[in-house]
């Protein structure tokens, strides 16, 4: 079974937390003999390329990370060109990936994800959901390879079914909410870590202010 991938993340392939998630999912997608390819949005001459593998193909997965409880831009620009099919049989999955630990935070963009394939003219494959991979692309080798096994597992899960069964998908997603025990401790001693941990990530980044600074707070009232 051929399987066409398009990446909604607006960071380029070689930054993209998406494009790793999306090369464990091929391995374990693949292993059954079954192919896949994959389209980067980010990478705007690939656009054509990859509204003709839409258009050809009756099974498709559109992998996209959390963008203020949305989708980013970037896709939504894309998802407004394609055309609805007219021959049913197309089955469109999503792949939601974020930062926040806590499944929760991306259910407004899973129910969003649930109405787009009718619009499109597709039956939809279900959305799998994980959060907490913020850090994904700064962990070291050894760390980044155990948070992206369980996605070449669903990778293999996928090619058997053909379907993102809701339960499983929520299973995979825990926690729905933090436990309030872990809340309270992180509010006492690992928020300052955190604070601590992000400034580094933003010098690197290139920010010289301060992350809680709030130049516009004079003008709301």
């Amino acid at each position: 079974m051929h399987l066409v991938i398009i990446s909604g993340a607006a960071r380029p392939r070689a930054r993209s937390n998406t494009a790793k998630i999306i090369a464990a999912f091929q391995k374990g997608y693949e292993e059954g003999g079954n192919t896949t390819e994959v389209w980067y949005l980010s990478d705007q001459s690939q656009w054509a390329g990859a509204t003709q593998a839409f258009e050809r193909s009756d099974n498709i997965l559109i992998a996209l990370p959390l963008y203020v409880e949305n989708i980013p831009g970037i896709l939504l620009e894309f998802l407004s060109g394609l055309r609805p099919k007219t021959v049913p049989g197309t089955r469109l999955a999503f792949l939601l990936q974020g930062g926040f630990p806590e499944a929760s935070q991306s259910r407004c963009c899973e129910a969003y994800l649930e109405t787009l394939p009718a619009l499109l003219g597709c039956e939809y494959a279900g959305t799998l959901i994980k959060g907490d991979l913020f850090g994904l692309s700064l962990t070291d080798e050894k760390s980044r390879a155990k948070l992206l096994a369980p996605f070449t597992e669903m990778g293999r899960y996928y090619a058997k079914t053909g379907y993102f069964d809701k339960s499983v998908v929520d299973k995979f997603a825990a926690p729905e909410y933090m436990p309030r025990g872990e809340i309270r401790m992180y509010n006492l001693i690992f928020r300052h870590i955190s604070r601590l941990f992000m400034g580094r990530i933003a010098k690197k980044l290139g920010c010289r202010g301060r992350l809680d600074d709030r130049p516009y707070a004079s003008c709301v009232r």
